[in-house]
């Protein structure tokens, strides 16, 4: 029999993992094959400038969340509600709003996580009671197992579902022609929790060794200016090193990371889980340099696939790039391991089955 739910997930624009996921739910075949899917966008905003900020606009798009969730309830009754919930801010507070009234209605719940935080309001009286409300009796799906500390205070492990993340193949194996001189690829918003900073640091320390290398960072601006990157930049007289190129999209986003040869990401953002941006990285051959961050260590395999490192740590940063720089072989040789991860884990069908897999299990 197929079951009837619900989904109340994030679509693109803006653009970022839970829409991209949202979508990939929304447009598998193999999911809606097997189960009657209903489908409610739970963005409020529709810019990345958007988010975070208040705006009669999207008081407006949030009424009307509400209205369509509420007339489903009503009159089409779900077996299962999904809820790509937030895990902290005003944004949880919607959201919890939006999984209390399916409660209300006695519909089961899943909640999907991808992002983190619980651990750090628990404490705190109303949060401490709407997580008990919105994790009570609800089925939990989260990125990584090492995510699971964040919310073990209100969810039993019987419970709990692992579900990583997945993209689609863009590119195929990858044959990589030599470049001149080694290229450095950051991807991500301007954001300073992201490791701009640090990452440009330890470009000074490779810079001050005596190294040649090209760092080339893609993105949009964040808590970090053009300006401001541009200006740090030629305080520390990377000018002959470092290039930001700005946003960039589909056959160009493609062509940096053919052109690049390790791809670094020292993030220390706190709600990081398990960035795409990695998995984009690993599907190109790159060896990947990053932090014991969120789930990232479920993706990048120290000393397989790449490097971990701390976080907002410049001096190790830098030695991890000066020893991929200089060896050719080990950029091979984890790059081929982070591409055969990908393909074994984290393709777009890996996560499918699995989201399937989670969904028809708990409604049968």
């Amino acid at each position: 029999m197929i079951k009837r739910i619900l989904f109340i997930l994030h679509f693109t624009p803006p653009v970022h993992g839970s829409s991209v996921v949202g979508e990939q739910i929304r447009d598998s075949r193999l999911i809606n094959n097997t189960i009657d899917g209903h489908y409610i966008n739970l963005n409020t905003s529709r810019s990345l400038n958007e988010i975070g900020r208040m705006s009669t606009k999207k008081v407006l798009r949030y009424s009307n969340i509400l209205r369509d969730v509420f007339v489903e309830l009503l009159l089409n009754r779900p077996a299962i509600s999904y809820i790509a919930i937030t895990a902290t801010g005003v944004a949880f507070y919607k959201d919890a709003i939006i999984v209390l009234l399916t409660k209300i209605f006695g519909v089961k719940t899943i909640l999907h996580l991808h992002n983190k935080g619980v651990s750090t309001r628990q404490n705190k009286v109303l949060d401490n009671i709407l997580y008990k409300l919105v994790f009570s009796n609800s089925e939990v799906i989260i990125l990584s197992k090492y995510l699971y500390i964040d919310i073990k205070k209100y969810v039993n492990e019987n419970r709990l579902h692992i579900c990583f993340n997945g993209i689609p193949e863009v590119c195929g194996k990858v044959h990589k022609a030599e470049n001149p001189i080694v290229t450095i690829l950051f991807l991500s918003n301007l954001i300073e929790s992201k490791g701009v900073f640090i990452l440009l640091e330890a470009c000074k320390l490779l810079e001050q060794n005596g190294i040649n290398f090209q760092c080339v960072f893609v993105g949009g601006e964040g808590d970090i200016s053009d300006f401001e990157f541009k200006a740090y930049t030629k305080k520390l007289h990377l000018h002959n090193h470092v290039v930001f190129v700005g946003k960039k999209y589909g056959i160009e986003k493609e062509e940096l990371f053919l052109g690049a040869d390790i791809f670094a990401f020292p993030t220390y953002y706190p709600y990081e889980c398990l960035p795409l941006v990695l998995l984009e990285a690993m599907q190109f051959s790159l060896p990947v340099i990053s932090t014991y961050e969120g789930g990232i260590p479920d993706v990048v395999i120290d000393k397989k696939t790449g490097f971990l490192i701390r976080q907002e740590n410049v001096l190790e940063l830098a030695e991890k790039l000066e020893e991929l720089i200089y060896n050719k072989e080990l950029r091979a040789k984890m790059g081929n391991a982070g591409r055969k991860l990908y393909e074994e884990k984290f393709t777009n069908d890996h996560f499918e089955s699995r989201m399937h897999e989670i969904l028809t299990s708990i409604t049968k």
